[in-house]
């Protein structure tokens, strides 16, 4: 393998596990009033775009980065619009 690819996984994973105390965060308070529904949903996209250009390119260190990131994400984000549509929260 080459160095770009392990350089490549390890940005991968770096930027993937920082969203796991978020995600830990929230899951354990329920809590999501510091977090911007507009930022959440547009990050949530755009890592969907990564992952689908990740695919369509055949990189994997993107595919299983923006995969798990998106995962991520998407939990956080679900959490946010639930908080929104129950009244609990402003958008």
């Amino acid at each position: 393998m080459q160095l770009m690819s392990y350089v490549g996984f390890l940005a991968a994973f770096l930027t993937t596990v920082s969203f796991v105390p978020q995600v830990w965060k929230t899951l354990k308070t329920r809590d999501t009033s510091s977090i911007s529904l507009l930022m959440y949903t547009l990050f949530t996209l755009g890592v969907a775009s990564w992952l689908a250009w990740g695919l369509w390119a055949g990189q994997w260190p993107v595919i299983i980065a923006n995969a798990l990131t998106l995962v991520l994400a998407s939990i956080v984000l679900a959490f946010k619009i639930w908080d929104v549509a129950i009244g609990k929260e402003k958008p």
